[in-house]
């Protein structure tokens, strides 16, 4: 079954999994959009929308996700927004270099079959100086136990069980680690926070 597939089945349900869970997390991250003059801002893997309520106003949106299913769900959060759905796939962006001054990346890293292609490419389209907020489930270099034994089943399925945030990072390169913190499941789930460069 195609992550496409899987999450057009799951889109219903999805929210009652996520909204509770992931609201503090989800807030802490996207405080970091909260100052500043207006910028556009891009959410990788946008969902059901999720992010939408704890987004400030001022900025200019764009959301992407493979769904058709999960972007329904998500234009009623965008009330109050500048927001634009857009149908695609995160690891092939439809975007020319440096279009955006921000990007979200939550819960969309252990979800790609290709987590580096899909980092990379957000790098690509990221400004000089602009900031990546990550928010996921990564193992620790060395982990081992049930997320790997797992991992051939759920990765077909919903999301992966083995990406490593560190491994992803050296494989792109070419950015400035401001901030990783522990966020759920006793650091199962980070909150990072990345830059990039302006030289």
């Amino acid at each position: 079954m195609s992550l496409k597939h899987s999450y057009t089945l799951v889109a219903p349900f999805y929210d009652a999994f996520l909204t509770a869970a992931t609201r503090g997390p989800r807030k802490r991250s996207l405080a970091a959009l909260a100052d500043g003059p207006p910028r556009d801002v891009l959410l990788l893997g946008v969902g059901t929308g999720l992010d939408l309520p704890h987004l400030p106003a001022h900025h200019r949106y764009v959301g992407i996700d493979l769904t058709a299913a999960m972007l329904v769900r998500a234009r009623p959060r965008a009330s109050g927004l500048h927001f634009v759905p857009l149908r695609g796939d995160v690891q092939r962006l439809p975007f020319h270099n440096a279009s955006f001054d921000s990007i979200v990346l939550h819960l969309i890293l252990a979800v790609v079959p290709e987590p580096a292609l899909c980092l990379a490419e957000a790098v690509r389209v990221l400004k000089p100086g602009g900031q990546l907020l990550v928010f996921d489930k990564f193992l620790r270099r060395g982990e081992a136990g049930w997320k790997r034994l797992l991992n051939p089943l759920t990765r077909h399925v919903a999301t992966r069980l083995d990406v490593v945030f560190e491994d992803v990072l050296e494989t792109v390169g070419g950015l400035d680690l401001k901030s990783n913190e522990a966020a759920l499941a006793a650091g199962w789930f980070r909150l990072i926070r990345l830059q990039k460069p302006t030289f």
